[in-house]
């Protein structure tokens, strides 16, 4: 039973640099492009929401809260940001031809 009760830190230690490899870039599950697209993305999100921002209506009627900005084309940007997310994150990168 006593040679069942050693422990990790009796056993010898590999130097790590030793068996480590370089990854390649097909390795990474996403690449720069894809963290390029992803940040447009965010910025397009961002843009929709600040265009959907707007005084709100007080006591007296605010004709403005149906501006065609507010409930056309802010919403629509978010919707084109959120689907070029998926999209950025989903594509693979391309492999290269060296």
């Amino acid at each position: 039973m006593a040679k069942l009760s050693k422990s990790l830190h009796d056993t010898p230690v590999k130097d790590k640099s030793a068996g480590l490899e370089k990854e390649t870039n097909a390795e990474f599950p996403l690449c720069r492009n894809n963290f390029i697209w992803m940040t447009i993305s965010g910025a397009v999100i961002i843009i929709g929401f600040l265009l959907m921002l707007g005084g709100g209506s007080t006591d007296e009627f605010n004709p403005d809260i149906f501006s065609t900005r507010r409930i056309v084309v802010g919403p629509t940007l978010a919707f084109i940001g959120f689907v070029a997310m998926g999209i950025s994150i989903i594509l693979r990168p391309r492999e290269s031809k060296r």
